[in-house]
């Protein structure tokens, strides 16, 4: 038995937040965000939009795709650090929605790095457990709610999104997720962290009103972190797989930081031609941004049978990894 991504689906809400927007929030300006971000806008959710709503609608069009029943579907797993409550899981709410009354369902996360680990999550519980013949992996973000909107140095990167992918056992001996690295490092934790909000940390009005259910990242150091871990898993990737980076057809990294993204690229050996970009639409979604261009990229027809595609993620934990697809 082989296991293909046979269906994907994205969403971003309608609201634009664009660079100048935020020069009337928080001291900055167009230039000094494009240039060292390569964003110009995001999506921002409605606030009565959250990510199980965005999750539904990307996964239904993943299953149209797919062809795919909702009652067929085994096991759904939702990558998020932003669910819409603590309990229950997204997962199980996705489940409701589309009535997949059939799926085992669950939440995890790995932050930025959450398709990357998703994937292999996914495919070993298919490889080892027969009951899963079609899964629903889901990322999917509403990073604005935990925005400090006063911070320039992170509210003007975050964006809202969900995207999904339907992965199913075929009769055919070959597998789409054809090699996966995944790595964490926790002692570098407080360089991208949410300290509010947990059983250590419950949130209070005090500490509503200190930001610490918000995002806060020592940009620099991560940068640099980023780079170094997304080129070594990469080519990690690559060798497992046996391919060069010539064989690849598109370079899609988590799309965070147009430097960063244009280092890795550059470090590995990719054209930049070779690298879709979105992060000038979107920022950064998170777990939801290797999805989006994955999704892009096969409904426009730039994905065809056959083409390898190397994805490449870093964030918060700190996690990391890389994957070869073969399409």
């Amino acid at each position: 038995m082989g296991i293909k991504i046979i269906g994907t689906g994205s969403y971003t809400p309608e609201k634009v937040l664009t660079n100048s927007e935020l020069e009337k929030m928080v001291e900055t300006n167009d230039e000094w965000i494009t240039s060292r971000t390569g964003i110009k806008e995001r999506r921002i959710a409605e606030d009565d939009e959250a990510t199980v709503g965005m999750g539904t609608k990307a996964a239904k069009k993943a299953l149209d795709m797919a062809e795919t029943s909702p009652e067929d579907i085994d096991l759904i797993i939702y990558a998020t650090v932003t669910p819409d409550q603590p309990l229950p899981s997204n997962a199980c709410l996705i489940q409701k929605n589309l009535n997949a009354k059939n799926a085992a369902c669950f939440d995890f996360q790995a932050a930025c790095s959450g398709f990357i680990y998703g994937l292999e999550i996914a495919s070993s519980m298919m490889k080892f457990n027969t009951r899963y013949k079609n899964v629903l992996l889901l990322g999917g973000e509403k990073l604005s709610a935990i925005t400090d909107w006063t911070d320039r140095g992170t509210c003007i990167l975050f964006g809202d999104a969900a995207g999904a992918v339907v992965l199913t056992k075929t009769i055919e001996n070959k597998d789409t997720l054809i090699s996966s690295t995944m790595y964490a490092d926790g002692t570098h934790f407080d360089l991208l962290e949410i300290q509010g909000g947990g059983s250590l940390h419950p949130i209070t009005e005090d500490n509503i009103n200190d930001h610490t259910h918000c995002i806060k990242m020592a940009g620099n150091k991560v940068f640099k972190l980023a780079v170094n871990a997304m080129v070594k898993s990469s080519k990690e990737a690559m060798e497992i797989a046996h391919v060069t980076p010539a064989e690849i057809k598109w370079l899609i990294p988590h799309q965070a930081n147009m430097r960063i993204m244009t280092a890795v690229a550059e470090r590995l050996g990719f054209a930049v031609e070779k690298v879709p970009v979105n992060l000038d639409k979107h920022g950064n979604t998170s777990a939801a941004s290797i999805i989006l261009s994955l999704d892009e990229y096969v409904r426009d027809g730039k994905i065809s049978k056959g083409d390898k595609v190397l994805l490449t993620a870093f964030g918060g934990g700190m996690t990391w990894g890389a994957c070869v697809l073969e399409w």
